[in-house]
């Protein structure tokens, strides 16, 4: 479970903590067993403190300027090896539950993307290889930092146990 702190401002203008605990938009994927995401934040342009928006958040692509905020756990790739896993019901339950940002997973190339976004991640547990168009790779660990630049991508967990990363996304208008 994520936990998520949120403050705010009461009536008589003092700082307090709005909400404490798991993110409303929060799922464990049925068709993937061990993926998992949860909706931190999302901001528009400009950004404003606001009431939780995530339940009414239309696309996971944030527009220029607008920010998403997330965690992803990503399974053991033995989770995707397992004849029991269906391909189709899971990319239907990603389409379902990332509106936007899962039809840029490319069909060919399972686990490539590309986003209009800046995103900034950080490994919060396991171990998961970001693998680029072309073919490099590097392997990233609890603490490390990546900025995606808008690059196509995968991410990959080539270990045993489920990895999970903290995401900003942050609308860029295009490509890199």
């Amino acid at each position: 479970m994520v936990r998520r702190v949120v403050t705010g401002v009461d009536p008589s203008g003092k700082p307090v903590i709005v909400s404490d605990g798991e993110p409303p938009v929060t799922r464990q994927y049925t068709h993937t067993p061990g993926f998992a995401r949860s909706l931190v934040w999302n901001t528009t342009a400009p950004a404003t403190p606001s009431a939780d928006p995530t339940e009414s958040l239309k696309s996971y692509v944030p527009a220029p300027g607008e920010t998403i905020a997330l965690t992803v756990t990503f399974p053991p790739a033995s989770v995707y090896a397992d004849p029991s896993w269906d391909p189709a019901a899971a990319g239907a339950e990603q389409l379902d539950a990332t509106p936007g940002l899962a039809e840029l997973f490319e069909i060919d190339n399972p686990g490539m993307h590309t986003t209009p976004t800046v995103d900034y991640g950080v490994v919060l547990s396991g171990e998961v290889v970001l693998d680029l168009d072309g073919g490099e790779t590097t392997v990233l660990r609890p603490g490390d930092l990546v900025v995606q630049n808008g690059t196509r991508h995968a991410w990959r967990n080539n270990g045993t146990e489920p990895a999970t990363l903290f995401f900003v996304l942050i609308g860029a208008g295009g490509a890199a």
